[in-house]
């Protein structure tokens, strides 16, 4: 795909840097520091991903100048009507992955791509269902991949998705954390 925008990547995340150059684009990353991801309480909970890549690009937009197309995102896990995102230490990540065991869960990436004058939000959501996960299994996992920077506390590509995944309904990309076919989609109409 031939694109006339200069595109930016604004995350820290190895995963969704490899993602996007999957894409066969070219595109920088830049990360500002210091970006308010929190959301109001009442907002529903499939809205919270969109709406905080729509914050973050909102933070981008006195640095985009000519051809800049920043794309943001962020991604949260949903289980009932608890809202999972990185956890604070060790045992937050237990319990949260003991909250996901045995359970299908929503992974929610909200996207956000923002030039100067125009804008597209949208949001993918990936149902995944895990097996009942023993506490040794939980433990191995957490103590050995150290998953704090990871939504729900797990990534799907690493031993607790080989291991613990039974199914998922939707984009496996997604649940890695970048829609890449999604995105694939939005830049060629964009």
């Amino acid at each position: 795909m031939k694109t006339d925008y200069h595109i930016i990547l604004s995350s820290n995340s190895p995963r969704r840097k490899e993602l996007l150059a999957g894409l066969d684009l070219d595109f920088e990353v830049r990360v500002l520091q210091g970006i308010n991801e929190s959301y109001p309480d009442d907002l529903p909970v499939m809205e919270i991903a969109e709406y905080i890549a729509a914050e973050k690009a909102e933070a981008y937009k006195s640095e985009l100048q000519g051809n800049n197309l920043v794309i943001t995102a962020d991604t949260i896990v949903v289980v009932g009507d608890k809202v999972l995102g990185k956890p604070n230490d060790f045992d937050d990540a237990c319990k949260m992955l003991h909250l996901l065991s045995g359970k299908t869960h929503q992974v929610v990436t909200g996207v956000c791509l923002t030039t100067i004058d125009k804008q597209k939000r949208f949001s993918v959501v990936t149902d995944v269902t895990f097996k009942m996960l023993s506490d040794e299994e939980i433990t191995y996992y957490v103590k050995r991949y150290k998953p704090f920077d990871k939504a729900g506390s797990y990534g799907i590509q690493e031993w607790i998705g080989y291991v613990g995944v039974t199914s998922i309904c939707g984009s496996y990309f997604n649940v890695m954390g970048l829609p890449v076919q999604r995105i694939y989609e939005e830049l060629k109409t964009f």
